[in-house]
């Protein structure tokens, strides 16, 4: 009984010196080391020469971790295919991620010569090594023009979208890191864009200052660069005197025409009332006529009458023509004449 702890004792330092012997030689073995390209925003251009297939993926992302095995198998047999086989974390490259404007994971992308098409079968080494061998990718409609990563378009969403991700690891600092309240980060974020937005507008009109070309001034622009600069104040008073000036010349015209148009009115009853009194002398000077011939007429009849009735002629008086309106008044004469006779008597 007392040799058993002797002999576990035993047993256990010669465990120990096995692991010891061993943990070395397993140490010294070299891990197997990837195939596949990590690409950054300092080496993406690395694609546009030769034949590439890139993932884009995302740690958190479990369709992405479904893929990774068959991705591996796939970059082993890039050797053999004569492609390079890259991968790239939008989460550390959010700007590579805006450059191919990536929206789903995981995404994939061929690239030939610098020319890209975007693939879309699964993630599967059997696809994916047909697609390379039957050069199916040639069927695929090429992203051209502005949608093309190398573009200036595609340039300026990488920037916008690596803003987004420095804004959003800022952010993660902020409220996990330091503890601050998430509405402390949200006002600081505000009060920045609004700092950043009036810099920004100052910076454009400095280039429109440098950069712009002044049209070439007109003559009456000139003269009032020429003038006098009065006190202040002057320059609204001669607005308004000269606007007061036009108001009276437009109602001196208007009052011009008014007299015009009553002068005219005036003559053309001027001219009416002449030829209105030149009819009713006319028709004056006619009837005087008329009136003076039977004043003639009458007074060479009672001349006719008296001679009669002083000779002592009762007979009939010869009748003249008359007018008739002066018959009854002969014939009143002629009677009272008759009656002064008959009262006289023989």
């Amino acid at each position: 009984m007392a040799g058993r702890p002797l002999l576990t004792a035993l047993l256990a330092a010669g465990l120990a010196a096995a692991r010891a012997t061993e943990g070395p030689e397993q140490a010294a073995l070299p891990a197997e080391q990837s195939r596949v390209q990590p690409m950054t925003a300092s080496n993406w251009t690395l694609v546009m020469e030769g034949e590439w297939m890139l993932k884009f993926y995302a740690p958190w992302c479990p369709s992405c971790q479904q893929t990774d095995a068959e991705w591996e198998t796939f970059a082993k047999s890039g050797e053999t295919l004569q492609i390079s086989v890259g991968k790239v974390d939008v989460i550390q490259e959010p700007g590579l991620s805006g450059r191919f404007f990536v929206t789903t994971l995981p995404a994939f992308f061929h690239a030939k010569d610098g020319i890209f098409r975007r693939y879309r079968g699964p993630g599967i080494f059997e696809d994916l090594q047909n697609y390379i061998l039957e050069k199916k990718w040639q069927s695929v409609e090429p992203l051209t023009g502005w949608k093309s990563p190398a573009s200036l378009t595609m340039s300026g969403m990488a920037g916008l979208f690596s803003i987004s991700g420095k804004i959003w690891h800022l952010h993660n600092y902020f409220t996990v890191t330091l503890g601050i309240p998430a509405w402390c980060s949200y006002v600081f974020f505000v009060f920045a864009t609004l700092v950043f937005g009036l810099f920004m507008g100052l910076i454009l009109v400095i280039i429109s200052e440098c950069f712009y070309v002044p049209l070439p001034r007109t003559a009456s622009e000139r003269e009032q660069d020429q003038r006098p600069e009065g006190p202040p104040g002057t320059e609204q008073l001669q607005d308004a005197e000269e606007e007061k000036d036009d108001s009276n010349e437009e109602e001196n015209k208007d009052s011009l025409v008014d007299d015009e148009e009553e002068k005219e009115d005036l003559g053309d009853e001027e001219e009416a009332d002449e030829e209105e009194e030149e009819e009713d002398n006319v028709a004056g000077s006619v009837d005087e006529e008329k009136c003076d011939t039977n004043d003639q007429e009458l007074s060479r009849q009672g001349i006719a009458v008296q001679e009669a009735l002083e000779s002592g002629e009762t007979g009939d008086v010869p009748e003249q023509p008359c007018p008739a309106g002066t018959q009854e008044v002969t014939e009143d004469s002629l009677r009272q004449r008759k009656s002064q006779h008959a009262s006289k008597g023989p």
